[in-house]
């Protein structure tokens, strides 16, 4: 399928691997040029060279922490103007509700709810200026069926999905769409990390918390990253402006729920 969107030009946060090197893959595919972001310069540079490589579109990379202020000046400045925003940034630290004080819920807040929203903020009124923009905000399946021990994300990422399903409808006559992806666990170094924790905790070897996790899933297996990105590019794509302020689970069928 043509997605309609050659040409344009995607912001891409957290995007030297995961899911957000996923999402920037598909745009690519699709033939739209690329700001990628991410912390450590290494894994950006790869990053963008294989994706140079591949698609033979543009990509610029900004090695910065887009959850700081600072960071996201940067990216700004980098950036310039464009048509597609994905918002993303790795996930605060599980625990329990004994653990947490309030200087965790503000840097969960800062990374997971406030960063995103500082973007939008930014970016709307250029894409209303152009009559076309597409936002998506990678959240998670906790936003639906929260986890206990991901009580910080489950927090902050809540407090997004309701920021978005307010403003999704006060853009939507303009052809900007903003919707959310909740991802479940998908093969990324975040499944790795909680697989890791589990299996610390219960004294298992995280091949066999990978294995439990797996029988929760009725897929039983975890996602990929490309086909994570795969539905951002639909909802990125000239196909989807009659999506608005949505919450898309890929989360291969593990919450379970009608609606």
């Amino acid at each position: 399928m043509d997605l309609g969107i050659k040409d344009k030009r995607a912001l891409v946060c957290a995007s030297s691997k995961g899911l957000g090197r996923g999402c920037a893959e598909a745009l690519a595919e699709a033939g739209v040029n690329l700001v990628i972001n991410g912390r450590g310069e290494a894994a950006l540079a790869q990053t963008a060279a294989d994706i140079r490589e591949r698609y033979g579109v543009e990509v610029i990379e900004v090695a910065c922490d887009v959850t700081t202020e600072a960071g996201r000046e940067m990216l700004i400045a980098a950036a310039g103007e464009i048509d597609i925003l994905v918002n993303n940034a790795g996930g605060p630290p599980p625990g329990m509700w004994s653990d947490w004080d309030r200087d965790d819920f503000i840097k969960a807040l800062d990374a997971n709810m406030l960063t995103p929203i500082a973007l939008m903020k930014h970016y709307l009124p250029q894409m209303i200026d152009r009559g076309w923009g597409r936002v998506v905000n990678i959240t998670s399946q906790s936003v639906k069926a929260p986890l206990a021990v991901l009580g910080l994300s489950n927090s902050a990422r809540a407090g997004l999905t309701g920021y978005v399903a307010g403003t999704a409808r006060q853009v939507a006559a303009h052809g900007v769409t903003i919707n959310n992806l909740l991802p479940g666990i998908h093969d990324t170094d975040r499944a790795t990390a909680l697989d890791g924790g589990a299996a610390k905790a219960q004294g298992i070897t995280p091949e066999q918390a990978r294995q439990q996790r797996e029988a929760t899933i009725p897929t039983k297996r975890y996602g990929t990253a490309q086909e994570f990105g795969a539905a951002c590019a639909f909802l990125c794509s000239q196909h989807a402006g009659f999506i608005v302020g949505q919450n898309w689970l890929l989360d291969g069928g593990a919450v379970n729920a009608t609606l």
